[in-house]
């Protein structure tokens, strides 16, 4: 285990002889340091150093996987605390606009929890710039984050067995549209039918970590 030196916040784990796991205080570093080492969501032309393979961010960490046959370990570490962390630029880098028909089976609900009115809430959804913080859960699943804290909202106490492709949803600080069918404890506000993975694509993920993503009515 280090402590990378320039961030004293930022702790760099060896996962097996070709990966690094480095660890971060919170999701807004997370998606900080991601941008910095990628240049995902920002107008920065930033490169990976040869033998990288993948760059994947979680809720606390980026995973950091590459090719020992082609690259150094402690030239991956050197890479690795050199990247200065980005903040997000409105209006650069890729951005991902999302048709959705307001009307979820927990929208009235999800609208009261947070004390107002639906027509309220879904400007505030639609007004806001979503950032896409990680992926996961289930295959073109993404996280999204925004910034501000006013759609802020619990899962359900009972997760439905089977939410719909399409369903737009609120959990926590997120924000997400369920792929395919699946169970879930999310607050349904929505559907869209925007399709979130097609694995006939060379790019299967129409939102990928780093994008920014905008909500409109339908």
């Amino acid at each position: 285990m280090w402590r990378l030196n320039r961030s004293p916040d930022r702790t760099l784990l060896p996962c097996g002889d070709s990966a690094f796991l480095v660890e971060l205080p919170g999701l807004a570093a997370v998606v900080a340091y991601y941008r910095g080492l990628t240049g995902a969501g920002t107008s920065a032309g930033v490169s990976a150093p040869p033998g990288i393979i993948d760059v994947v961010p979680a809720a606390r960490t980026v995973l950091v996987t590459f090719d020992p046959e082609t690259i150094r370990p402690s030239e991956v570490r050197n890479w690795l605390e050199s990247a200065e962390p980005a903040a997000g630029v409105s209006g650069s880098g890729r951005e991902v606009t999302i048709e959705v028909s307001y009307g979820g089976p927990d929208l009235a609900e999800t609208a009261q929890l947070l004390g107002m009115s639906e027509a309220e809430m879904v400007t505030l959804h639609t007004g806001s710039e979503w950032t896409a913080a990680f992926s996961g859960f289930a295959p073109g699943f993404v996280y999204l984050v925004t910034t501000h804290e006013r759609l802020r909202v619990p899962r359900r106490n009972t997760p439905r067995t089977a939410v719909p492709a399409g369903s737009v949803g609120l959990a926590g600080e997120f924000s997400g549209v369920y792929p395919r069918s699946s169970p879930g404890g999310w607050q349904l506000i929505g559907t869209t039918t925007a399709a979130l993975w097609d694995a006939s694509k060379a790019e299967p993920a129409a939102i990928r970590p780093g994008d920014l993503v905008r909500f409109v009515e339908a």
